[in-house]
């Protein structure tokens, strides 16, 4: 049994590959309001048709996580492959070329709503404990799959669950296929430090504006003494600053230009913002949430601290938090890199270069306890849009990557 032979079970079974996803995407599995029952039947499915163990793990009935281990019966490294099931909500009133969740397969691109976040990466890692199953001879060690189901919103009932509750999913290293691009593998990822600022004021008749401090106005002016923070650059320590270096380019291909300059940076996005009640009142309150993300290297306590002298200024104002979670990153020369750079030039003349991701995955969960988990998968470009696609051929890059990158990572010495 050698990569040869893996390569060969892969071109045979292209139309089962492609099938599988499009089988995904057709079971619609959007959060909110988060029930994956259909689309992890459709796992559990292909699972129980090749003979391949896994269970359910589900602190709420509706959103079930699947969790399965091969054992090799010899000691070895042990792998863990991670995926999520749910995906972005979809706004029926959008005009897609093919529905949300068709799964169509037209113009060389598979069709439908999550296929790019994150179907496509959790059927390349089904795929992978599945063609490991039958490799299984020439391995050693373990790998387990979890595929989950709360992915979309932080993971308190997924990955997260799985992690503090679950000693199975623990192991030496995570494969996950979030999007990517084929051109960057993700080995660490900003943070999320989500607040909300209410701002209170009197407020008076829009007339009386001596009367009252508009809470609007002062929201206004509060958000852009925020905007300073993305004035503030941090130096990454060591091996990470030289990747981040190296990778500048990629990074900007894989997520658009700019995506390298803000990597170091802490940035801040104002998702919501509401205040005032009629045209001719002034307002007395208003509220906003920021997404502030965290560089690797940076901290909350310096956020936190920044954002108390800019609120000394606006006393109307205070703050609360709604979300964080640390910003994490694992050694971006560890042996997982080469064996996916190695396959990926090997499969398709690609060479993916080691980088930060701007937005989050579970695999930060695992960072954190200081497991190192890497991000391989598809073009990230259009998720969460209408229209949502991945290529056929990027897909299938994806999954023999995956494949064989596993099988090198598991592979007996002896």
């Amino acid at each position: 049994m050698d990569k040869a032979t893996l390569a060969a079970w892969l071109a045979r079974d292209r139309e089962l590959i492609i099938g599988f996803l499009q089988e995904l995407v057709r079971a619609p599995s959007p959060n909110p309001p988060g029930d994956t029952r259909a689309a992890a039947a459709v796992i559990t499915r292909f699972l129980d048709r090749h003979g391949l163990p896994w269970r359910l793990v589900a602190p709420v009935a509706e959103w079930p996580n699947i969790v399965g281990t091969i054992e090799t019966g010899r000691p070895g490294r042990h792998l863990v492959l991670n995926g999520h099931i749910d995906v972005f909500p979809v706004d029926e009133s959008e005009p897609w070329t093919h529905g949300p969740w068709s799964g169509a397969l037209a113009d060389g691109k598979i069709w439908g709503r999550g296929v790019v976040d994150m179907k496509a990466g959790t059927a390349a890692s089904v795929m992978t404990y599945r063609y490991l199953h039958e490799a299984r001879a020439a391995l050693a060690g373990r790998v387990t799959l979890t595929c989950v189901s709360d992915e979309e919103t932080f993971g308190p009932y997924g990955a997260r669950w799985l992690v503090a509750n679950e000693p199975e999913v623990l192991g030496d290293c995570v494969l996950n296929g979030e999007p990517s691009s084929p051109h960057t593998i993700r080995f660490g990822e900003k943070a999320p430090l989500w607040l909300r600022f209410t701002v209170r004021t009197p407020g008076a008749h829009g007339a009386y504006t001596h009367l009252s401090e508009s809470a609007t106005v002062t929201a206004a002016r509060l958000i852009g003494a925020l905007e300073t923070l993305g004035e503030e650059a941090v130096e990454p320590p060591g091996p990470i600053g030289e990747a981040l270096r190296a990778g500048g380019a990629a990074m900007d291909q894989a997520m658009g230009p700019g995506a390298a300059a803000i990597a170091s940076r802490y940035t801040v996005n104002i998702g919501t913002i509401r205040g005032g009640l009629k045209v001719n009142m002034l307002p007395g309150e208003c509220r906003f949430e920021a997404d502030i993300r965290l560089p690797v290297g940076g901290s909350k306590a310096h956020v936190m601290a920044r954002l108390a002298d800019i609120l000394r200024r606006y006393p109307s104002a205070t703050v609360e938090e709604l979300n964080f979670t640390e910003p994490a990153a694992c050694d971006p020369n560890h042996e997982m890199v080469r064996h996916l750079r190695a396959n990926a030039r090997a499969v398709s003349g690609i060479d993916p270069l080691p980088v930060i991701s701007l937005g989050g995955t579970d695999a930060r969960l695992w960072r954190q306890r200081g497991i190192p988990a890497y991000v391989y998968g598809p073009s990230p470009r259009g998720m969460g849009q209408k229209d949502e696609h991945v290529s056929v051929e990027e897909y299938l890059h994806v999954v023999a990557v995956h494949v064989l990158s596993a099988f090198d990572y598991l592979a007996r010495t002896a």
